[in-house]
């Protein structure tokens, strides 16, 4: 029996460039001993991205202390934090030419504020090479210590602040058993207030 084959459109297929700027970013990564999200979650979009001269650097090292099913980053205990991380990450910076820094991290809930103290020290640095530079962050939830961590980034005003929401509330248990969706809004209203209230003045 004959069938007719209907081909892919050309989008759904992802071609893998190594072109461009992939090799300069690859070598500066590795030089500045800098880990990426893209490279621990696995990022179809890696290749793209890094040809473009730009990642998303994951901080606080690539062991998370939550265990959710949809995330392929390692969980277990985590290494002390690394206190030369912000200056490695802000010579990165510069060597690259990034301008527009996307800065994201595992789950610390074995640190006393959740791992808020390095964003900021990671932004510190950067800004001392380059006082123009913007930040993106893609915070955790800081379970139990969002009062403190929230405290800390008002310091350093960043361009973006985000926070992933995976998923709807009732799904949670399942795809996202360490998160919590009531406590992700908590976090994320104070800083919409305050935006609201800046874009107001």
């Amino acid at each position: 029996m004959k069938t007719n084959h209907i081909p892919f459109p050309p989008w759904i297929r992802k071609r893998v460039s190594t072109g461009g700027h992939y090799n300069a970013t690859e070598t500066s990564l590795n030089q500045w001993e800098i880990d990426t999200i893209c490279r621990q979650a696995h990022c179809p979009n890696q290749h793209e991205c890094w040809a473009k001269g730009t990642a998303t650097v994951l901080i606080l090292g690539n062991i998370c202390t939550r265990n959710c099913p949809f995330c392929s980053v390692s969980h277990g205990k985590p290494a002390p934090v690394d206190s030369q991380e912000p200056k490695r990450i802000a010579e990165l910076a510069l060597q690259l030419g990034i301008h527009y820094l996307v800065i994201t991290s595992v789950d610390r809930d074995d640190l006393p504020d959740g791992g808020a103290a390095q964003f900021c020290n990671v932004v510190s640095a950067c800004r001392e090479k380059d006082p123009t530079m913007r930040f993106e962050l893609l915070v955790p939830d800081f379970k139990n210590v969002q009062g403190k961590a929230l405290a800390l980034f008002d310091d350093i005003q960043p361009f973006v602040f985000g926070h992933n929401v995976e998923t709807v509330p009732e799904l949670y248990p399942t795809v996202r058993p360490g998160g919590n969706y009531v406590r992700s809004l908590q976090l994320l209203r104070p800083v919409r207030l305050e935006t609201t209230k800046t874009y107001n003045q």
